[in-house]
């Protein structure tokens, strides 16, 4: 499995450090609501609720 997190920092005019860590804290803190295997995501948004991104669980071909 792969964990897939995309996120677009385009718009955080200067603040990307700081909406990347808040989008990081939030989001790892609640993984454990999800089973982790693939098909599981969900959309990522940023601190004015706008979709910027989101993560997923994708099988892999190893």
């Amino acid at each position: 499995m792969k964990f897939v997190l995309e996120v677009d920092l385009t718009g955080f005019d200067g603040k990307a450090d700081k909406e990347l860590g808040r989008i990081l804290r939030y989001w790892g803190g609640n993984l454990h609501h999800y089973d982790m295997k693939p098909g599981d995501g969900s959309p990522i948004y940023d601190s004015d609720y706008n979709d910027v991104g989101k993560w997923s669980i994708t099988a892999t071909d190893d």
